[in-house]
């Protein structure tokens, strides 16, 4: 089998798939944050300071997203049509929000009337927060396993996806989402909104604690196998006490109002949690709880090696790219929010 650097071509299709979803979750989920906040907001220039805090930069981090599909059909196309097709229902309606998401935030300032820019700011923050959620139940089922058959069809019922777990991590993914938002929003604006967001950042970050606490336990108790590839691998041990320093480490420097150190806390949180997720599942994409012969690997549901070999090159070309392309973003609207004639 053929490798770079010693890893083999479906592990390292496997990593970069896996660094492509951490950077979405990252930079998308700040922005998904904000909008699930955004009715916390009374007024209406708060209303638009918050809007224009992820009005440069919040469909450019979707890139990530389309890269993140795009490089799982190419890689792993077996993956792409099970998933897909085993969480049509909620894939279809996370389409749906994010129409409705851009159309909400595009649509809101063309008009000066009341009712019209409340309907819009509805629309924005219920879009973002049924896209977070519906990310985690994805997640959930994910380390859950899904029932899918020996050509992996799923065989499940139309709301299969919709179980406890699943609407946990649901729910854990929304309070992640609303912390990072929070932090992000405070150190884009001043004042009495600054003011504001400060007591939100608190609050966001005790119902994040509570959420991936309760999580964590139902997580032990409930789903043997995850609980079962951590007794295996004692090392393991280490990425979950990384992840609750960087929480303990955002509400140190929230208290310091450091918060630039406080989103980069949450952001590691984040990569963290997907490390952990990823740890749990690999060599596994899919787990089949029909049969564990019928489990989709990185070897079993990969792409040809040649075609690996081909699409490593381009994503050695194309992520660097976008990278900078969103790293130049972030520079260039640094700062403070500020309204202007064109702004939201």
């Amino acid at each position: 089998m053929a490798t770079f650097l010693g890893i083999d071509y479906p592990t390292l299709w496997f990593l970069v798939i896996g660094a492509v979803f951490t950077g979405y979750a990252i930079l998308d989920g700040f922005d998904l944050g904000a909008g699930a906040l955004h009715l916390f907001f009374n007024k209406e220039q708060s209303r638009r300071i918050a809007l224009n805090a992820i009005g440069p930069i919040w469909d450019g981090n979707e890139v990530w997203l389309v890269i993140g599909g795009g490089a799982l059909f190419a890689g792993f196309p077996k993956v792409y049509a099970s998933v897909f097709s085993a969480f049509y229902v909620p894939f279809m309606l996370f389409l749906c929000m994010l129409i409705f998401r851009a159309v909400s935030i595009e649509f809101r300032s063309k008009e000066p009337m009341l009712w019209w820019r409340r309907m819009w700011d509805i629309s924005y923050s219920v879009s973002s927060t049924i896209i977070a959620f519906l990310l985690g139940v994805v997640l959930g089922n994910i380390l859950l396993g899904i029932p899918i058959d020996a050509e992996g069809n799923f065989t499940g019922t139309l709301l299969y996806f919709l179980n406890p777990y699943s609407v946990m991590v649901g729910i854990t993914t929304v309070a992640l989402f609303m912390m990072h938002g929070a932090i992000y929003l405070v150190m884009k604006t001043e004042n009495r909104l600054y003011a504001k967001l400060t007591v939100l950042v608190k609050n966001t970050t005790i119902f994040f604690a509570i959420c991936i606490l309760l999580l964590s336990f139902y997580t032990l108790l409930y789903v043997p196998h995850l609980r079962h590839t951590i007794e295996a691998n004692p090392w393991m041990f280490v990425i979950p006490v990384l992840m609750v320093l960087s929480i303990a480490n955002i509400t140190r420097q929230i208290t310091k109002r450091k918060y630039r150190y406080a989103f980069l806390s949450s952001a590691v949180a984040i990569g963290l949690l997907l490390i952990i997720v990823a740890v749990e599942l690999y060599p596994n994409m899919v787990l089949s709880t029909a049969d564990p012969n019928y489990h989709l690997t990185v070897y079993n549901a990969s792409a040809s090696e040649k075609s690996l070999g081909i699409m490593l090159s381009f994503a050695a070309i194309g992520v660097p790219i976008v990278l900078t392309y969103t790293t130049f973003v972030f520079w260039t609207f640094k700062g403070k929010v500020k309204l202007e004639e064109g702004s939201y």
